[in-house]
């Protein structure tokens, strides 16, 4: 470890709570330097929905590169482009009657959510952009302005992260965010700018798995479309299958304006991110956001077969609500359980989770399910959520097997607490 420590910025943190040297990874599955394995149930924090070292998509992979396809191609075209562009449209957005152009941006999720939010504001004239408490959406200057999070925020210098009217979420502190929105739209004293979009993530990743509901999505596309305020969905961390669809916001039967993705589009867990945007939207000129790895061919190649493969039928979306089912059922067990340490579940599909009570409860519960060989991670404003997020092409026995573990290590944080207690 002395070479980390040496060597690498005190910016890391995954490695913080899980301080073992990872060499490899097969499906669900991590595997140290000294043998260790870990069930992963975090998964590159939703970069790996179809696992570590897909066999299939690894196999299209070395192929493309054992004929020399083009790995790097700025943003010129290529067969591996073509190839995904058309699995896209084929096993994705024809099926759900989109009609979207994409546009290739930096292969984050942030350089994504940047590049939305330059465009809304260039189509629209406007710079105010309305996002929503306890939204994450990166860690660049715009995309940070936008998230909620204080810990991220304060990463930045005071009075930089600016051009954002924050309002609640569906459920924050009992407030109606979209009828104050509303109301304020339309008071001419209310001193609101007038947005150029709406920024949100329809369940709340890092924000604690807080889920907006069908209604409530549709009263906000609503109040968007008659006051001409795009609306952007940010399905970086949601997408891909993660809330058991492959959009997030396909239950809710609205139509965002855009849409960004990244984490899981590409696959394999090769860097890659793109904006969705209706074609009328598309007044950028060539070259206005720009980036040099916005051409990753080997991601393109793994991108396809993951749409072809996964997303051609409903099986891979009936899987997903299968081990949903048995996560849910598990964490209402625990919730009816111990009512003295948890809350109630959040999310929905595979991103998905319990509430404790507090984040010093989630923290300990995390390190016990590390200490018995799995590896899980927290989430919201005080961490106080244990976040299920292992690989969507996970097993049922591999499933039952991490369930297990949870329940063990709450089971031994529950006798804790009562010996504490009494």
């Amino acid at each position: 470890m002395d070479i980390f420590n040496k060597q690498e910025s005190k910016v890391r943190s995954y490695s913080n709570s899980f301080p073992v040297v990872f060499q490899k990874a097969k499906g669900c599955w991590l595997e140290t330097d000294n043998g260790e394995r870990y069930l992963d149930f975090l998964a590159g924090a939703g970069s790996l929905n179809y696992g570590h070292n897909n066999p299939v998509l690894k196999r299209a992979l070395l192929e493309y590169i054992e004929m020399d396809g083009i790995t790097h191609g700025l943003d010129m075209h290529s067969e591996a482009k073509a190839t995904f562009l058309s699995a896209l449209n084929q096993y994705i957005l024809e099926p759900r009657k989109l009609n979207y152009k994409v546009q290739f941006t930096g292969p984050t999720g942030t350089n994504a959510v940047e590049a939305a939010l330059k465009l809304a504001r260039k189509v629209k004239g406007r710079s105010s952009v309305v996002a929503f408490t306890n939204g994450f959406h990166g860690c660049t200057a715009g995309a940070l302005a936008a998230t909620g999070n204080q810990h991220h925020r304060q990463g930045a210098p005071d009075g930089t992260l600016s051009g954002i009217t924050r309002l609640p979420f569906e459920g924050y502190a009992g407030v109606d965010g979209l009828a104050l929105f509303e109301t304020m739209l339309d008071d001419n004293s209310a001193g609101m700018d007038k947005p150029a979009a709406v920024l949100l993530e329809t369940v709340q990743g890092e924000g604690g798995l807080n889920v907006a509901s069908n209604q409530w999505l549709q009263r906000l596309s609503k109040i968007c479309k008659a006051h001409d305020i795009l609306l952007i969905v940010d399905d970086i961390q949601a997408g891909c299958g993660r809330t058991g669809t492959f959009f997030s916001f396909e239950p809710s039967g609205i139509t965002p304006d855009i849409v960004t993705l990244s984490k899981s589009i590409g696959g394999y867990g090769l860097p890659m991110a793109v904006v969705l945007l209706k074609p009328e939207l598309d007044i950028w000129k060539p070259g206005e956001h720009n980036g040099t790895f916005r051409g990753n061919n080997h991601a393109f190649i793994t991108a396809a077969t993951a749409l072809k493969i996964y997303w051609s039928n409903n099986d891979f979306e009936q899987h997903i609500q299968n081990s949903s089912d048995k996560v849910a059922n598990v964490i209402d067990k625990c919730v009816s359980r111990f009512p003295q340490l948890f809350v109630k579940l959040k999310g929905r599909g595979m991103m998905i989770g319990i509430e404790c009570q507090n984040g010093a409860l989630a923290g300990d519960i995390a390190k016990a399910c590390f200490a018995n060989g799995m590896i899980i991670e927290t989430a919201g404003p005080n961490d106080e959520v244990v976040k299920f997020f292992c690989p969507l092409t996970i097993t049922e026995s591999e499933l039952e097997q991490g369930l297990t573990i949870f329940e063990q290590a709450v089971e031994k944080i529950a006798e804790k607490h009562f010996k504490k207690a009494s």
